[in-house]
């Protein structure tokens, strides 16, 4: 469930370089009956994404054509919407929906479901099973207001396992995020906590929305509203111990959804809001 609020106006960048950038390319419109997407998944074979939108919504999953035309719908027979906060896919094109907004870090039914590639042509497909997950660090539900660390919209999969990159909601923000690592595998597992790394102090403007990594598995983009916080030159999984660059996106929108088009251009989807946005972008890293 998305709440879109201003709060503060100070910014104070940390571990990071600034790399302006203006070529951010609207490439289509999304279909008028998709008002609130919150992630897509790239097919390069078709040249379509796959999205979905969040609480509140169908249990449904959208193919969308490179001209912005709704190719078809596929619900999802045995998977409840509570909060679909983002999707992605793996090496074998397989589709993974994270059902793990939790903006009041009240939660504990927080999973992922799978749906397998085959199933992607029907109109009603199965999920082939879920990961239910729990955080470790988090005690009481919900935590202090000082301490809601454990809402998420942006995951990946990589090398079969997922990771989670938080979105902050405590009170103070000052940037935080944690990252996740998870077992690609059916079942409850405890999520593992491998590092934690900081964008700015102001909400509106660092908060984290999506995440991807590209195909070679080389850099890492992470979404908010009006920029991109991009990780490379890290060693395995250590993400946060790479060089961690912010590139300013010189466009301000509700900004939900980022995928690796290709190893260096991502595609960017906005929610519309207040008659801004609601479209698709293309974005090239320098």
């Amino acid at each position: 469930m998305k709440k879109f609020f201003l709060f503060g106006i100070s910014i104070v960048l940390l571990a990071c370089q600034q790399q302006s950038n203006t070529d951010l390319k609207t490439l289509y419109s999304l279909p008028k009956k998709l008002k609130e997407v919150s992630g897509i998944t790239y097919f390069p074979e078709t040249n379509m994404i796959y999205t979905l939108e969040d609480s509140g919504n169908k249990n449904e999953i959208y193919a969308i054509n490179s001209e912005g035309k709704l190719e078809k719908t596929i619900s999802i027979t045995n998977a409840q919407n509570v909060d679909w906060e983002d999707i992605t896919k793996d090496k074998e094109e397989n589709i993974y929906i994270g059902d793990f907004g939790n903006n009041d870090n009240e939660r504990q039914d927080l999973c992922i479901y799978k749906v397998a590639k085959a199933e992607l042509s029907k109109e009603n497909a199965v999920s082939e099973y879920k990961v239910s997950f729990s955080y470790p660090e988090q005690t009481e539900f919900p935590p202090k207001k000082k301490e809601l660390f454990y809402d998420v919209e942006s995951f990946f999969e990589y090398q079969n396992y997922f990771y989670l990159f938080t979105k902050n909601r405590s009170k103070g923000f000052d940037g935080t995020a944690f990252i996740y690592k998870i077992k690609n595998a059916p079942g409850t597992q405890k999520a593992v906590k491998i590092g934690e790394f900081k964008t700015c102090n102001n909400y509106n403007h660092c908060v984290l929305t999506s995440a991807t990594i590209n195909p070679d598995g080389t850099k890492i983009a992470l979404l908010s509203h009006d920029k991109i916080v991009l990780f490379k030159d890290f060693n395995g999984d250590s993400f946060n111990k790479g060089s961690q660059t912010e590139i300013a996106l010189n466009h301000f929108s509700q900004k939900e959804a980022v995928v690796f088009k290709d190893n260096n251009t991502l595609l960017i989807a906005d929610e519309k809001t207040n008659k801004i946005g609601g479209n698709v972008y293309e974005f090239k890293l320098r």
